[in-house]
Formats: C-alpha cells, structure tokens, sequence
C-alpha cells in the first residue's frame, strides 16, 4: 500500500551534486541540510521503507551557468530499476530551441518520462510566456508530459550577496505562468512551492484554470500562510499537492508538521496521495 506521492524529489548522487556546481554548498547551508551523496537505489530504498512513490526531478541551467546536466537517461535508468518507487521527469533548458523540443519529445517517446521538470526561470533566466518558448510548451502538451515550473522565492542564491546573480522576477505566476495556461490549456502545469510572495497568485490561478496545479515543497508547513492553508482546505483541495523538496527538506519533517495543520482528513488524503494518482493516471 502507497501512503503518499512525494511530488518533489531531486536526487543528491554524485552526478547531481557536480551539476549543481556551486548551489550545491549554498543550499545545503541554507536549508541546513547536508551534501554527501545519496545513489538514486539508496534514495529508493528509503522512499519504499516510508510506503510512498516519489517523483523523480532533473533540472538544469546550463545556457546561464555553462555548467552541463544530469542526463535524463540517468533519471530513466533510476524509473527502470525502481518503477515501484519512481516516476521520472526530464528536463531542457528553453533557450535551446528546437534541441530542448526535441529532447521533450524524446523524454516521452524514448524515456518513458512523464514530465518536465524541474524547470526553473530564476536560474534559466527565461520569462515562460515568450513566444520564442511555445514550441517547447506546444510538444510537452502534444506528449501530455506535465509541466513543473519553479515558483516564487528561490533557495538558489538565498542569503547570499546578490542571490548569486538569481533574479525572482522571472518566478512569478503572473503574467507568466498563468499566460501559459492560458494559451495551452490541455497543458498540466504545476507550480512548485507555495510561491511567496505571491502565494495569492498561484492560488488564484489554480482557482481559475483546471490545468494548474500547485506542490507544497520547499516549505515546512508550519510556515505557509494562513490563505494557503484556509484554500488548501477547501475549494482548491483537489488541486494541491504533497511535496518536500528532499534533499533540502526531509518528508519525514514535512509529514509530521503537515499533520498538525487544521486540515480535514478528506483534504489531508487528496493532498497526501489522491490527487496526484489523478494527475499522474495511476493505478495503485
């Protein structure tokens, strides 16, 4: 029996530590979270003792940083020897044009991925609602791979002077995300993180257009605000997602503060297990 799907999980192996280059020691330190690396078969054998599927992120920025990535291969070899824990998304980087629409394509016709992501245009540096990047959403949706968009603040650069050159005003929901829901509307579009500073935004959004999506990672919940919680609740309870962000935040942690929010049962199943069954098609 699965307990939950974490929706939001980055591997730490030795592979990943290298691309993350020098976020690797920056965002350990931020989030108080350690660097040694853990193989993609140890990070599954810990998701299968806690009875819950992760979903298996890649990520890269390589146009910004020179800096090369996590070949999606590896993220689907992962899927391959674990496909009782994993669910693998790839990853392009938007500025390469019809090489990052030929990579989404291969992710699903060749991988077996079922996303994209994560995606994160703090780092990338893109704006997702330029017209020079609809090709890439016109393929993710053709393929009905889901999309997952970094959101709001960003933990790369956090704390240190000039954010390491990050800027947030690429992460906002809107214009930018919501214009891509907007104009690809069988496009699924999760936004990850609760999106502060503008939480409001991403919540209106999912309130608005049935594909997007919103995952709770990279916040301990006892720090999401009280609008987050009130429409988690209610009328956006099946549009919300559990997500922890490990390696910088354990589910463990997450879990237990999770459960002390004043959610109802009914919320707290949808948000733990349900509603990503619902959008990942699953038969558990």
């Amino acid at each position: 029996m699965i307990k939950a799907i974490d929706f939001h999980v980055h591997s730490r192996d030795s592979l990943a530590i290298e691309a993350m280059g020098p976020r690797a020691a920056q965002m350990a330190k931020y989030f108080g979270s350690d660097v040694s690396p853990v193989s993609l078969d140890e990070l599954a054998d810990k998701y299968r003792a806690l009875e819950m599927m992760a979903v298996l992120l890649n990520t890269t920025d390589v146009t910004a940083s020179g800096i090369p990535p996590v070949p999606n291969d590896h993220i689907a070899e992962a899927v391959k020897r674990n496909p009782d824990v994993f669910i693998g998304f790839g990853v392009v980087d938007p500025w390469q044009g019809k090489v990052a629409v030929d990579e989404v394509r291969r992710c699903a016709e060749e991988l077996g991925l079922r996303g994209i992501g994560e995606l994160n245009p703090g780092r990338q540096k893109f704006f997702p609602n330029e017209p020079q990047f609809y090709p890439m959403w016109e393929e993710c949706s053709k393929q009905g791979l889901i999309v997952l968009l970094h959101s709001g603040m960003m933990g790369g650069g956090a704390g240190t002077p000039g954010g390491m050159g990050f800027k947030l005003k690429y992460t906002q929901p809107i214009p930018y995300q919501d214009d891509v829901a907007a104009d690809f509307p069988e496009l699924k579009i999760v936004a990850a993180h609760p999106s502060w500073p503008w939480p409001e935004e991403s919540l209106a959004i999912a309130r608005h257009k049935s594909n997007y999506f919103l995952d709770l990672s990279g916040w301990a919940p006892k720090y999401f605000s009280e609008e987050v919680v009130k429409y988690a609740d209610t009328v956006l309870n099946e549009k919300v997602l559990f997500g922890s962000d490990w390696p910088m935040i354990e589910p463990e942690r997450w879990l237990r503060e999770f459960d002390e929010l004043p959610l109802k049962d009914v919320s707290k199943q949808r948000i733990l297990l349900d509603n990503a069954v619902k959008l990942l098609g699953l038969e558990l």
